[in-house]
């Protein structure tokens, strides 16, 4: 039903994510300053700094001490920096809030049929929150998919991760005993690979999925996440490919929105308008008739862990 109560700005979100962006919170997470040294120190407008920190702190997320400085509060340091408290978000919120000045642009999409021009490739830190993102929303998910995966596999299986470069899946795969290889793009692997675990079974691979998947075989090609971004044509491709490098009676799992099965897949088809070319949410039949043409026998697809997962046997 409609939610009338949406239709207002996010002001607490449009604040944060513009502290965030010119880097506010990292300034004072080990120290306090006044207004004025970080305005000096980040090169900002004081007048504009001084009206976004009153809001922050009428908010809860900074506090002025005795001598005026600012600093951020016990609740803030809880969410940004502290990985082991249940409230921490990190900074995972900013890819969506990078997604707003296209979000903007809807009726213009809406007019033309093509998504928002992008103007510049998108920055390390853009790039960065879009992994966090990721990780972030999957990390309470990933053993419990990561067994459902692996259950009907041999021991040790080989399991290609494609698009897997925020590495929570790949991670959980690896605990539960696979051999483990990801295929990601080159800033992602370069940014992310420092971060692995050597003891771990995990190779990293830089590469275009599109264009290719590393040589098998495989018992499982996995698919997090990425259908989304393209249309038939692209994951037609994705699918044979997978078919290819996958051993006789292996698997492909694909986790992703089903459109037809609530509402936020028919939504979240609204954000792949105005930033891809071709994607968007796809319903089971349609996965299904791919699949098929592939050279797999689909099941009925499977909610674990919140999430819909559809599986398909190499024949």
């Amino acid at each position: 039903m409609p939610n009338i109560s949406s239709f207002q700005l996010p002001h607490e979100f449009l604040i944060v994510g513009a502290a965030v962006r010119i880097g506010l919170f990292d300034a004072i997470k080990d120290g306090s300053y006044t207004v004025k040294e970080l305005s000096l120190n980040l090169n900002v407008d004081y007048r504009a700094l001084w009206t976004i920190t009153e809001a922050l702190a009428a908010l809860g997320y900074l506090e002025y001490t005795d001598d005026q400085t600012v600093k951020l509060t016990e609740e803030a340091e809880n969410i940004f920096y502290n990985p082991q408290s249940d409230q921490y978000k990190g900074f995972s919120f900013m890819h969506p809030y990078n997604l707003l000045n296209a979000w903007v642009k809807l009726p213009d999409v809406i007019k033309s049929g093509k998504p928002v021009p992008r103007k510049e490739t998108p920055s390390k830190a853009h790039t960065k929150y879009f992994i966090k993102a990721m990780s972030h929303g999957a990390v309470p998910a990933a053993q419990e998919i990561a067994q459902f995966c692996l259950k009907n596999l041999p021991p040790k299986p080989r399991v290609l991760d494609v698009g897997g470069g925020p590495l929570t899946y790949a991670v959980a795969f690896a605990k539960e005993g696979a051999v483990v290889t990801v295929l990601d793009l080159p800033d992602v692997i370069d940014m992310m690979l420092p971060e692995l675990d050597p003891s771990l079974s995990i190779k990293m691979i830089k590469g275009d999925f599109t264009k290719g998947l590393p040589k098998g075989p495989f018992d499982l090609v996995y698919m997090g996440n990425i259908c989304h971004i393209y249309g038939e044509k692209e994951n037609r491709k994705l699918f044979q490919d997978a078919a290819n490098e996958i051993a006789s009676g292996g698997f492909i799992i694909i986790n992703d929105m089903i459109r037809g099965t609530g509402v936020f897949p028919a939504i979240f088809a609204v954000n792949m308008l105005v930033n891809t070319e071709s994607g968007g949410t796809w319903t089971f039949d349609q996965y299904s008739s791919w699949l098929l043409d592939a050279g797999f026998s689909v099941l009925p697809y499977t909610e674990v862990a919140g999430r819909q997962l559809i599986t398909a046997q190499k024949i």
